[in-house]
């Protein structure tokens, strides 16, 4: 049996021969792709190759070269040409939605997603008497509650459910009738990335305008929006938060939040915060097109081109189908070596990340499965839920069904590598 530190040399020549290089040199000067990383600092100009990885994760994801050419421009914040960018932006990005601009606004915060999220429920809990609702099956909807928590709100719930299982919709509406007309914020995850289960968020807004349509409703779609389908205005929703990165393919650094106007201008006085008051930053972008504090430009400028790459695929229709089409190729192979999904059969699953179960063979370590495979240049992530040991695969990106066939070829080279047999067995 070879060393479980390193793949062997077959298997690496092989990956070798299908990834990328990146040479990137300080005087700007291009070089001859090369298989090994150094850093030469003895010669006049300081070269540093990095290997080109596949990133099959929730984010960061890998994006398009072309995407990544459109940050090779220095623009100044306050340029008219980078202006009209981010007007573009906006109005695309309300548009995608399927929302109409005189309703809706988009408005960029800088940061990352969590960024984001914290803005927008600092800027829409109000300061007197808040009463906000979390529902959280995972994670991500749990840093929803954390984030309320670091706000100072005391009156607040977190409705928890298992990350495994459906949401139970009864139970939701149960208790947004008897935290009653008193409610003033709903919080919850569409794709709980944690798990990759979809939750019902627009049948949820239906019970918030129906029983408490005095609440703001949040909905956090970082890794949904732009490849699965949602209806702001049939969710009732007034705020929702998405990466510039995921499945926008942009790159991190920025991120979107979709606003109903009438809900964001309530909320003027609310944030406990300068920099993530969102509705100042909406004015200011409205005033004269300028962000408030530095903007990340280069990033803005990919997402630019990104969304044009989005509309030459077919829109959500389009990239919903590629991720679907990888989801499809990655279970059905992951299921004929044995491998069993955390999610039933009875869970709405996304194609956006499966999560999978650590198989029960002695000889399975996840660290070394990882390391393996990272080796090769391929990235996949850890598990991120408390009820099993599990490890997550992504779906989106700059991702094709090629390379989830390719991470899959190298699944069962390095299973073998560690001794491990296949079929998995129960």
């Amino acid at each position: 049996m070879q060393s479980l530190l390193l793949p062997s040399r077959r298997f690496v020549a092989k990956c070798v021969a299908s990834r990328e290089f990146a040479a990137i040199t300080t005087s700007g000067t291009s070089l001859p792709p090369d298989v090994s990383c150094q850093y030469n600092s003895t010669a006049s100009t300081q070269t540093k190759l990095y290997t080109q990885k596949k990133l099959f994760t929730p984010g960061p994801l890998g994006v398009s070269l072309t995407t990544k050419e459109a940050m090779l421009y220095d623009l100044g914040s306050r340029d008219e040409s980078f202006v009209d960018v981010v007007r573009s932006i906006r109005e695309k990005l309300v548009q995608l939605a399927g929302e109409s601009l005189d309703e809706y606004t988009c408005v960029p915060m800088q940061g990352s997603g969590t960024f984001a999220v914290e803005a927008a429920l600092t800027t829409s809990i109000p300061r007197t008497r808040p009463k906000v609702l979390v529902i959280a099956n995972g994670a991500y909807g749990n840093r929803l509650a954390d984030i309320v928590a670091a706000i100072g709100v005391n009156d607040s719930v977190k409705l928890s459910f298992p990350e495994h299982i459906p949401l139970d919709l009864e139970a939701i509406e149960y208790k947004i009738v008897e935290m009653g007309r008193d409610l003033t914020n709903v919080a919850m995850v569409h794709c709980e990335t944690s798990s990759g289960q979809i939750n019902p968020v627009e049948e949820i807004g239906q019970l918030v305008a129906k029983h408490a349509p005095q609440a703001s409703y949040f909905i956090d779609a970082m890794s949904s929006f732009g490849a699965v389908p949602l209806s702001l205005s049939a969710a009732n929703c007034d705020f929702m938060v998405t990466s510039a990165n995921k499945c926008l393919e942009g790159v991190p650094g920025f991120s979107p939040i979709i606003a109903k106007k009438a809900a964001l201008k309530r909320c003027s006085g609310n944030s406990r915060s300068l920099s993530l008051d969102v509705v100042k930053q909406y004015h200011g972008l409205e005033s004269n097109g300028q962000f408030r504090f530095t903007p990340p430009t280069h990033s803005i400028l990919a997402l630019h081109q990104a969304l044009q790459e989005l509309e030459e695929e077919g829109g959500i229709e389009g990239r919903r189908k590629r991720y679907q089409k990888n989801s499809r190729i990655l279970r059905a192979r992951m299921a004929e070596l044995g491998f069993t999904e955390l999610l039933d059969r009875k869970t709405d699953k996304s194609y956006i990340i499966t999560s999978f179960l650590h198989p029960k063979d002695p000889y399975f370590d996840f660290k070394t499965f990882y390391d393996l495979l990272s080796n090769c240049g391929l990235c996949i992530y850890p598990g991120k839920v408390t009820t099993a040991e599990c490890f997550r695969i992504g779906t989106i990106g700059n991702l094709y069904p090629n390379d989830m066939r390719m991470l899959l070829d190298a699944i069962v080279e390095v299973l073998g590598e560690m001794g491990v047999s296949l079929p998995l067995k129960e």
